[in-house]
């Protein structure tokens, strides 16, 4: 999957940092990057970066015993490369782990397992129940996500045709053209899509079992993994992380 994605070059801009002249941080700091744009896992509110991932990466590499740098926002498709670049040190996004990304950077232990959903205005009469169905749709996605991956397989499949691909910046975007009418679907994980149908006019047709797992990123030279590791073991045995679950899922 994400084959477009990683070839993507690093350029667009953070919402509490930009990369121009950012440096991940030191032995003693490690420095978090995100794609705010993937409630609840992560997205901003007045201005500040919350969510799942951003509470629990906190948590994370404070029991791990480092400091916590300022939050990066950048695109998805960036993250990767930007880790590699050294400009961040960690990855928090709702990445999914999966084999073309290991080739890449490390992923800590899973900490949450996913599926995919496909959406679909709530009050239209597209109301598919399976993939069979999509064909001869538009259907969307955000880039260098799991659920491009579902349909770039749909298209090598001849399920649907490339035309009626249409690919975002993040689920935002491709949420409001769903609303809009410019799409009849969209392919995005089952928690975020969850959370769309609280707070917009769209509902869930039916799920992809993918059987995903997200993993936090890191480098492959970096030796903190170990750390991150024993810290969201440490978070489950002592319950911190059924509290973060009730908080940002519940």
């Amino acid at each position: 999957m994400d084959r477009r994605a990683y070839l993507q070059t690093v350029g667009a801009v953070g919402v509490s940092a930009t990369l121009a002249g950012c440096q991940g941080g030191s032995d003693d700091t490690i420095v978090p990057g995100t794609n705010a744009t993937f409630p609840p896992f992560e997205y901003t509110q007045d201005g500040e970066i919350v969510g799942f991932d951003v509470a629990l990466a906190e948590e994370v590499i404070d029991r791990a015993g480092y400091e916590v740098g300022e939050w990066v926002d950048i695109d998805f498709g960036s993250l990767i490369p930007s880790l590699n670049d050294g400009d961040i040190d960690l990855i928090a996004a709702g990445m999914t782990i999966e084999p073309g990304r290991k080739e890449q950077i490390d992923f800590s232990d899973p900490y949450w397992e996913a599926s995919q959903a496909v959406l679909v205005r709530a009050d239209g009469g597209f109301q598919p129940g399976s993939v069979d169905e999509l064909a001869d749709r538009r259907v969307g996605a955000q880039a260098g996500t799991t659920g491009e991956g579902q349909i770039e397989d749909l298209i090598e499949a001849g399920t649907i045709t490339e035309s009626d691909y249409r690919q975002y910046e993040n689920y935002t975007l491709a949420v409001q053209d769903l609303e809009n009418g410019n799409v009849d679907a969209v392919v995005i994980d089952v928690p975020v899509a969850q959370n769309f149908t609280a707070e917009r006019s769209v509902a869930v047709a039916f799920e992809i079992d993918t059987g995903e797992q997200y993993g936090l990123g890191m480098r492959q030279d970096d030796d903190r993994i170990a750390d991150i590791n024993d810290a969201i073991a440490e978070i489950r045995e002592d319950g911190t992380y059924d509290d973060l679950v009730a908080e940002w899922h519940e």
